[in-house]
């Protein structure tokens, strides 16, 4: 599984790679979670509000910080 939180280092974009960070610790997922701050890397999967989740190159979501329960029920989706 790849997990890329899409984000340029604004406050929502930090809450949402330390909630990442945190849901695959819990879920035990064993993945990296990386962080994407290029704008071209961002504008490349049409991004155009941030944060977003991509998952295995498919954006999840876009724009807002999920409670902890709901980004785990993306992560267990896949």
């Amino acid at each position: 599984m790849d997990i890329q939180v899409l984000g340029t280092g604004c406050v929502k974009c930090n809450q949402l790679m330390a909630q990442t960070q945190k849901a695959v610790k819990e879920l035990k997922l064993g993945v990296t979670v990386t962080k994407v701050s290029d704008i071209n890397e961002i504008l490349a999967f049409g991004i155009m509000t941030i944060p977003a989740l991509v998952v295995d190159n498919k954006v999840k979501l876009v724009g807002y910080v999920p409670a902890l329960h709901e980004l785990k029920e993306i992560l267990k989706k896949g």
